[in-house]
């Protein structure tokens, strides 16, 4: 009992450390130095500490300092509650989809058997989507509590367009539930083993189809017209600064972790390597014996299955410095026009493609 209540705390610090600790704000700098590489330009190089930039790591640093000093302001008219309270609901729902997201398989260590992810339920997929979903109450309390035009329209185009596409984000992964028959994340990447088991090879358009919605659930370019500077001057998170405008900015960090921890779980690979199985990777290791095996294996399994939630990462960065912001109709015909009517047609095809080959 006690080394199975241990070993569930130290993933979850581990999940804490890997998400809030590095993540969040280490993708302030990687953002910055990205769009600076796509638009030729150096990026971030002044903070300095006794003369040394570190490639400009020490903005990271700084940005904190200057979250956590900066005025904590509220505009008259607002309701005090629920203007603090706003982004403490964005922040949670972030963090909570990876109690059921694994980052790695099952294995056997001093007689101990250890399954990475903090809580394997039967329905871990309907927990990220019933998770996920209540960051949008976050954002449409932060738009009417801080008594300003700009943010409540902020906050209405926000709850359309998140209801909008978790529509298709639902309808997509009946695909995948279909392929694989269960709605456990950790079994979904276990059947992944074989490269040709990939969820992108067995539903290519349904992954198209749910990163494209994940990136609009997630509100960024293209589909940042909830936050529109040109237009809503910051939108929902107009009034905010501080802490609590730092908390917005680390529920959207830590939400291209989650999408990119999902995508790559359902559709590629999870922490399988392409052509390499898992009883390969043990028999490389044999001579350091079991438990050495194993625990080379989880290791080499966690670090590949981070490999690709930061190509993911990496890939929603790209998209964000390339393509131009959407207008708000062309967000919403593409939502209910295009999307939605490709994902009930994709769930038609799969059924259509089961039914044929057994």
């Amino acid at each position: 009992m006690i080394i199975d209540l241990t070993i569930t705390l130290v993933k979850i610090l581990f999940i804490l450390a890997i998400t809030v600790g590095f993540f969040a704000p280490i993708l302030t700098w990687v953002e910055r130095k990205q769009s600076a590489v796509m638009q030729d330009r150096i990026g971030a190089n002044r903070a300095d500490i006794m003369g040394f930039t570190a490639l400009g790591l020490f903005h990271a640093i700084a940005d904190a300092v200057k979250m956590f000093t900066k005025e904590d302001f509220i505009p008259d008219g607002a309701n005090r509650f629920l203007h603090t309270l706003s982004p403490i609901i964005a922040v949670i729902p972030a963090i909570l989809t990876f109690a059921v997201i694994p980052f790695g398989g099952q294995y056997e260590l001093w007689g101990q058997d250890v399954n990475l992810v903090i809580s394997d339920l039967d329905v871990g997929l309907l927990f990220v989507f019933a998770i996920a979903s209540l960051a949008t109450y976050g954002y449409v309390v932060a738009g009417w509590a801080s008594n300003n035009n700009w943010s409540l329209l902020g906050s209405m185009r926000t709850a359309s367009q998140m209801i909008s596409y978790e529509v298709t984000m639902g309808l997509t992964i009946i695909g995948v539930l279909m392929v694989y028959g269960t709605m456990k994340l950790t079994e979904i990447g276990a059947a992944q083993e074989d490269i040709l088991n990939w969820g992108i090879f067995l539903q290519p358009v349904g992954f198209f189809m749910f990163f494209a919605a994940s990136i609009a659930e997630n509100k960024r370019i293209p589909f940042d017209a909830p936050e529109a500077e040109s237009e809503l001057v910051a939108g929902y998170f107009t009034e905010y600064s501080g802490l609590k405008f730092g908390m917005f900015f680390m529920a959207e960090f830590i939400e291209m972790v989650s999408i990119g921890a999902i995508v790559t779980i359902l559709f590629f690979g999870a922490w399988h390597i392409p052509f390499v199985t898992t009883a390969t990777l043990l028999s490389w290791f044999e001579i350091l014996g079991t438990n050495g095996a194993n625990l080379m294996v989880m290791l080499i399994h966690i670090a590949v299955f981070f490999a690709k939630v930061i190509f993911f990462i990496w890939f929603q960065m790209t998209i964000r410095w390339t393509l131009p912001r959407f207008r708000y109709d062309q967000i919403m015909k593409l939502g209910w026009k295009i999307l939605l009517p490709l994902s009930l047609v994709n769930i038609v095809v799969t059924g259509l493609v089961i039914l044929a080959v057994h």
